[in-house]
Formats: C-alpha cells, sequence, structure tokens
C-alpha cells in the first residue's frame, strides 16, 4: 500500500513537471551551476566531479542519514536546507518545501539565527515561485531581523533586494526603488561588489518597467563594468542582453545589435545555452527592426533551437531527478515499515505469515502473468517488425517513383529550354533577314525611278509589319513560362504598370540576351533599346547603382 501511494505521488509530481517545465527549465538552467558549486557534501563524495542533480541528491541524503544516525542535528539540517535548495531550483517545489521546513524547525530549536535567516530567504523565494507573495514577504521579513540583529550586511542587501522584487512586481515602483537603494547601501558598507552589481541590474530593471530608458541604461551599464571587471562572464551576457534591449526599445537598433552579439559570443564561449537562446532571440528582433527579415528568420530559429536542446537536457535532468526521489522515498517508506515490524507482537507475526503465503501465491499469478505478458509482447514485436520491413520497402519504392520523376521533369525542362532557344534564334534570323531585305529596298527606293518606289515602299511598310508582328509572342510566351515558372506573375506582383513589350524586353534579358540580338529580336535600335531599359528600370523602382539584369535574374 505504501509503495502504491508513493508511485501515485509520484506520477502527480512528474505530470506537474512536464506542465511547468518550460518556466523551470530557465530558473535551473541559469542558477544551477553556480547552486551546484556552493553544496558542500563532503570532499569524499566530489573526487568523481557530481554535477548531476540525482547523484548531488543522493550524496546529500547519505550524508544526511549518517548525520542523523551520529545524533548531529544541525549538520543534518544543513543537509535538509542544501536538499530543499536543491529540488528548489529543478522545480520541485512541495519536496523542497517539506525539507526546508523541516530544516528550518531544527534551526529554530537550536537558535541559529545565521542558518535561519539562510533558510528563509530560500522559503520567501520558494513561496514567490509558487506565486504567494504574501508569503514570500512573510519569510523576508523575519530573516531581515535576524540580520539585522547579526548586522551581516551582505544578509541585509540580499533580503533588501528580493523585497524590492517583490514591490516592483506589484508595479509599486517607489517602494521598490527604496529597498533597492537600500540594498546598494547594505552592499556598499560591506564592499560586496558581486552584490552591488545584482542591485544596479535591478535598478535598471525598475526603471526599465517604467519606460525610462536613459536611466536603466545608466544602471545597467554600471553592473556590466563591475561584472567585467570581476571577470564574471555570466553575469555580462544577462547585462548585455539588457542593455541591448534598452538600445532597441528607444530606437538604437545597431547599437543594439552589436551589445547582443557581444552576448552572445559570451555565451557561446561559456557553453550557456539559455543564455545563448536570449541572445538569439535578441538579435532576431534587433534584424527585424532594421527590416533585415531573412537574418531575423535565422536568428529566430537558432533561440529555438537553442530551446529545445535545455527542454531536452532538462527534461532528462528532471526524470532522473525524480527517480531518485522516488528511490528515496522508497528507501524511506522500507525503513519506517521495519521499524514498526520490530513493535509488532505475535498476533502481527502469524499475520505476516499468512500474508506471505498470500505474497507468494500472488507472486506466482504475477509471473504467470508476466510470461504470457512477454510472450504476447514478443509475438506483437514481431508483427510490428513485418509491418515495419513493409512500410520501409514501400518508402523506397515510393522514392524511386520520386526519383523518376524528376529525371522526367528535368528532361522535359531540358527541351523546353532547347526549344524556347532554337525558337528564339529562329525569330532573331527571320528579323535579320528582314531587316537586309528593308535596307535594300530602301537603298532602291533612293536610285530606281518614281514609279517603282510607290511598290517599294510598299513592300517594306510589309516588311516593318513582319518585324514588328505580335503573333508569336503568346506562343514564345508560354514556352518561356514552361521554362521559367510564374516568372510573369511574380513580375506583375512587383510593378503591375509594365507593358507587353517591357515584358519581352524582360524575357529576353531574362535569358541572358545579348543587346545586339534584342534590337532585332524587337526590331528596333540601340538607342530605343537603352530607352526602353530606362522606362523598365523606372517602373521597377530601381536605384541608380542597381544594375537591371542582375534584379531580372533574382525573380
Amino acid at each position: 500500500m505504501n509503495n502504491l501511494k508513493i508511485e501515485n505521488n509520484i506520477q502527480k509530481c512528474l505530470l506537474t513537471i512536464f506542465l511547468c517545465l518550460p518556466f523551470f527549465v530557465g530558473i535551473a538552467f541559469t542558477q544551477t551551476p553556480e547552486f551546484y558549486a556552493s553544496i558542500d557534501y563532503n570532499e569524499s563524495k566530489t573526487s568523481s566531479g557530481l554535477t548531476r542533480p540525482d547523484s548531488i541528491l543522493l550524496v546529500l541524503k547519505e550524508n544526511y542519514n549518517k548525520a542523523v544516525a551520529a545524533n548531529k542535528e544541525l549538520e543534518a539540517a544543513g543537509y535538509l536546507n542544501q536538499m530543499g535548495k536543491l529540488l528548489f531550483v529543478s522545480g520541485h517545489y512541495p519536496q523542497a518545501l517539506d525539507y526546508l521546513l523541516r530544516a528550518d524547525k531544527i534551526y529554530r530549536s537550536h537558535k541559529n539565527s545565521k542558518r535561519l535567516a539562510e533558510n528563509l530567504v530560500i522559503l520567501g523565494e520558494l513561496y514567490y515561485r509558487s506565486r504567494q507573495p504574501a508569503l514570500a514577504r512573510k519569510q523576508f521579513n523575519e530573516a531581515l531581523l535576524h540580520y539585522q540583529h547579526l548586522n551581516f550586511g551582505s544578509g541585509k542587501g540580499l533580503v533588501y533586494g528580493h523585497i524590492g522584487h517583490l514591490y516592483e512586481k506589484e508595479q509599486d515602483y517607489d517602494s521598490a526603488f527604496y529597498f533597492q537603494n537600500k540594498a546598494l547601501l547594505a552592499y556598499k558598507t560591506v564592499k560586496e561588489e558581486q552584490g552591488i552589481a545584482k542591485i544596479y541590474e535591478n535598478i535598471g530593471s525598475v526603471y526599465e518597467d517604467q519606460e525610462k530608458y536613459d536611466s536603466a541604461y545608466v544602471y545597467f551599464n554600471r553592473a556590466y563594468f563591475i561584472n567585467k571587471h570581476n571577470g564574471n562572464q555570466s553575469a555580462q551576457i544577462e547585462i548585455l542582453n539588457n542593455l541591448g534591449d534598452v538600445l532597441r526599445k528607444t530606437g538604437k537598433y545597431r547599437q543594439g545589435l552589436a551589445l547582443s552579439f557581444q552576448a552572445l559570443d559570451l555565451a557561446r564561449k561559456k557553453g550557456e545555452y539559455y543564455q545563448l537562446s536570449g541572445a538569439s532571440n535578441d538579435i532576431a528582433k534587433a534584424y527585424n527592426f532594421l527590416n533585415k527579415n531573412d537574418s531575423a528568420f535565422y536568428y529566430l530559429s537558432q533561440s529555438r533551437q537553442y530551446l529545445n536542446d535545455i527542454y531536452s537536457q532538462e527534461s532528462n535532468k528532471q526524470l532522473a531527478l525524480l527517480q531518485t526521489l522516488y528511490e528515496i522515498e522508497k528507501k524511506d517508506s522500507e525503513i519506517e515499515s521495519l521499524v514498526h515490524a520490530r513493535q509488532t507482537d505475535l498476533l502481527v507475526n502469524i499475520s505476516a505469515g499468512i500474508v506471505v503465503v498470500l505474497v507468494l501465491l500472488l507472486t506466482g499469478l504475477i509471473i504467470s502473468r508476466q510470461r504470457l505478458k512477454i510472450k504476447n509482447e514478443q509475438k506483437l514485436h514481431a508483427r510490428n517488425s513485418q509491418v515495419f520491413q513493409t512500410q520501409a520497402q514501400l518508402m523506397e519504392a515510393e522514392l524511386e517513383n520520386k526519383r523518376l520523376l524528376q529525371e522526367n521533369l528535368t528532361q522535359q525542362l531540358e527541351i523546353k529550354t532547347k526549344e524556347l532557344t532554337s525558337y528564339t534564334l529562329h525569330v532573331i534570323r527571320k528579323n535579320k533577314l528582314l531587316e537586309d531585305l528593308q535596307s535594300q529596298l530602301e537603298t532602291m527606293v533612293k536610285e530606281e525611278k518614281r514609279d517603282q518606289k510607290k511598290q517599294i515602299k510598299q513592300l517594306s511598310l510589309q516588311i516593318s509589319e513582319g518585324l514588328s508582328d505580335d503573333q508569336h509572342w503568346e506562343e514564345f510566351r508560354g514556352i518561356f513560362e514552361q521554362v521559367h515558372q510564374s516568372f510573369f506573375d511574380r513580375l506583375q506582383q512587383q510593378c503591375d504598370l509594365l507593358t507587353s513589350n517591357d515584358l519581352r524586353l524582360i524575357a529576353l534579358i531574362k535569358m541572358n540576351m545579348m543587346p545586339s540580338d534584342i534590337s532585332t529580336l524587337l526590331g528596333v535600335s540601340q538607342d530605343s533599346l537603352r530607352v526602353m531599359r530606362h522606362r523598365i528600370r523606372k517602373k521597377l523602382n530601381l536605384t541608380p547603382g542597381e544594375n537591371l539584369s542582375a534584379f531580372i535574374q533574382t525573380i
């Protein structure tokens, strides 16, 4: 019954973790490295360099059990506090609350104010993350009283900063500034630069919420230089992103983009995927404002990929930690059962004997059913394998059909291209012949007698009409569209003012034809051709330095 209850609790926790995973990943991924480094779980246990939460939790639990066995309550409370912090940053709030409250009880009984205050700060953060700001403020207030009594400057600065953050989220900015400035004074008193930098960042965040971007930039910049001086690259990444965000909000897109790229480079060096995702997202926003949507789409895709990697890594860690929690609770339950078993009398022993018999019978039944289940699974696996092989063969056949279809389409495209080229060359030769004939007739007009001039002029006029004849244009356009699919449609989308003569000229430019051949095809002089090109450039709104032929090739 105990095991069934534990399994039900674990299933509920697992569902909660997966529902809240996108939120927890951001917290765990940004806080876990520093937190793991701060945990003291015995040098004899860290020689292997434990970094996974489940491994750390096992070591902490083992040391806690040893402390309890040795009747060292304060030491046991320390391990409870560290297990609570580990579960908090990993997103397991109910279990974290249990460990922290147990540590709280021990610290109060021993009147250890400093450890109690540290534990209260973690409890306050937990209640804040659980959307219980009133309870969070209660923990922070009590922690502050202890730190004031101890005159512990860093502790006071930490609590003031948390209280200021609560007011910021309530949009009570005057109170937020008041407590952040008190935190700043406390940190400056003890000359703790890391704390000073964090408070500068908090004040900058409040100004940013108020859309006072100049002030926000000043405080973010102060935090950045302190962290840069101290070599804290992880903190620099987040602040660089904040600075870039402020510049972007004030319309300084390129300056903000430069800072976001600095954050991206630092995050890549540090291997911090969450910061890589944030920096890539900020870069995408900047490129979007600069109307460089291709670059914006690329960096947005990079941001999403980093987030996917984070979710994958953190899911594995969460599952491993959940399994460890299950095993720990299972062992605790077994220990309680053993203690209870020692207190039972003869009647319980007799009952246990009966239970053993029933368990043996049940085990036999379970084994029998398990064997039948395994046999059925083997049959199902064989059928699935056969279905998979059949599907694989069908996919191969489909791929082969697609390849043959692709080859056929390629051959058709080559044939159409040759037809278009042949047709164009035929028209060029026809027009060239007509031009030569027209030239000869014009010469004859100048030389022959007057009664012949009229007939020759008529013949020359017919030749001119032949040069400008549109009867083959639709046939040419049909072949051209088969080679360059939807070319004219995309062209008309960019400019709907183009005439049929403009479309002819653009099609010939698309075919990379020489200007002399184009003038022959269209029956115009080189000067007229230059005028036509100039008019098309104006209709397409091309800048003076932009090449018409290169632009047409990109369509």
